[in-house]
């Protein structure tokens, strides 16, 4: 059994990978400041004997916590996602070592799914926008707050609006109360945020690139944008999974 585990800000996704198939995936809150020792026994409750541990952070500070932790409860040493990695892309970014794990990931999985130019918009703490071309080319993108950091700055830097949760679409742009229209202009805000980029970033590239939506949103963000053909939010983890098997091969 593989371990695929994708370090966010907000949230570590882990995935129990048999062969192809994600078997099981669990949610943890990110603590920056957790030690190998929490995170190890968190990680063996979850799986004892792993073949392999695959990870992709965003976490620097959580690297060596997450590698002494894997070594020490899991009998296995991980293997970090970074740009040095043949990941069977061409990193087209200016200084490819800025380029977040995540992305790169992202970009390997929509390739190899598609083999054809295409814009993954991964809804998590941040919203990113990441265009490869036909030719397997991480061409670079852009990087926005996510709607949930959006909701939470606004909540914590003003005195009368408060916290509020998206279970549902908001089903109109005007709001009623002050929650409503917190709702509506950050779950409507967003989605013409998102559709004015991705309309600039299809003029740049040319030609009609498919645009597949992932991350912990995108069940709820996705089916709202005329330019995604897909919602894929484990899109992450099996860009994990495939990198770990290009590196087996």
């Amino acid at each position: 059994m593989l371990l695929a585990i994708d370090v966010g800000n907000t949230h570590i996704t882990i995935g129990a990978y048999k062969g192809k198939t994600l078997a099981q995936t669990w949610r943890l809150s990110t603590n920056r400041h957790a030690t190998s020792d929490e995170l190890g026994l968190h990680l063996i409750k979850l799986v004892e004997h792993p073949q392999g541990i695959i990870i992709a952070s965003v976490v620097p500070t959580l690297d060596e916590p997450l590698r002494v932790a894997c070594e020490t409860y899991l009998k296995q040493k991980p293997l970090f996602v970074n740009s040095q990695l043949d990941l069977g892309i061409k990193n087209l970014y200016q200084n490819p070592e800025e380029v977040g794990a995540d992305r790169l990931v992202n970009a390997v999985a929509v390739y190899a799914l598609y083999k054809k130019a295409a814009i993954v918009v991964d809804f998590g703490t941040a919203t990113t926008l990441d265009c490869v071309t036909a030719k397997g080319e991480y061409l670079g993108g852009a990087i926005c707050p996510g709607l949930e950091l959006a909701g939470e700055w606004l909540a914590t830097h003003t005195a009368k609006l408060p916290r509020v949760t998206f279970e549902a679409t908001p089903s109109k742009a005007i709001g009623k109360t002050t929650k409503e229209s917190l709702q509506s202009g950050l779950f409507w805000g967003y989605i013409s945020l998102v559709e004015g980029l991705l309309e600039r970033m299809k003029k740049e590239m040319g030609g009609q690139p498919k645009v597949v939506a992932t991350g912990g949103l995108s069940p709820l963000l996705g089916p709202h944008l005329k330019s995604v053909s897909e919602v894929l939010p484990n899109l992450t983890l099996d860009g994990l999974r495939m990198i770990w098997d290009r590196g087996q091969k």
